[in-house]
């Protein structure tokens, strides 16, 4: 399973080179730190992991940028990994775009630039964030699958059949997930 994508949005190069460094060099092993430079760019970036069911832990965009700000961003992001823990990061302590952020886009964090030293100012917010995230994630299943109903001789046949000979599956009963689009 590929591990879980942190994401950084910032339009400053500077910015997203060092924040991108700060994020590699604490969460490098467990997750995958990505960037883009503007929202569109990070959009079309959810998007592709989406299609690959990649997980993402972390959205963290900069408030200030042209065309899409964060908000904007974190808005539309929410739409394709609602579960990740968002977070804004400004140069400004701008009381009212954090306030605007907290109420469209629920953000868990409000980061100020410069975030140095980034062992005081950056790590243990974050540690907090990624520790809620793996507290709540379920890795989706990647293992066999039987679909079946529970009364199905065939269903039954298949499940011994693979129990006998110790391979992982995960059952699911048509009749009981008849809602569940993936079921369907």
């Amino acid at each position: 399973m590929p591990r879980p994508v942190l994401l950084t949005v910032d339009d400053d190069p500077d910015v997203l080179r060092a924040i991108e460094r700060d994020l590699r060099s604490q969460y490098g092993e467990n997750y995958r730190v990505m960037r883009a430079n503007s929202g569109s760019t990070a959009l079309d970036m959810l998007r592709e992991l989406k299609m690959r069911n990649d997980a993402v832990a972390l959205l963290l965009a900069d408030q200030r940028m042209p065309k899409m700000d964060g908000i904007a961003f974190l808005s539309q992001a929410m739409e394709l990994y609602p579960d990740a823990k968002r977070a804004l990061l400004t140069a400004y302590a701008d009381t009212n775009a954090a306030i605007n952020a907290i109420n469209e886009v629920n953000i868990q964090y409000f980061f100020l630039k410069p975030w140095d030293p980034p062992t005081e100012n950056l790590y243990p917010a974050l540690d907090d964030l990624l520790d809620d995230w793996r507290a709540t994630y379920t890795p989706p299943y990647e293992g066999v699958r039987v679909l079946g109903t529970r009364w199905s001789p065939k269903s039954y046949d298949l499940r011994d059949f693979l129990a006998r000979n110790r391979v992982p599956y995960q059952w699911i009963d048509i009749e009981l997930s008849a809602n569940d689009p993936e079921v369907q």
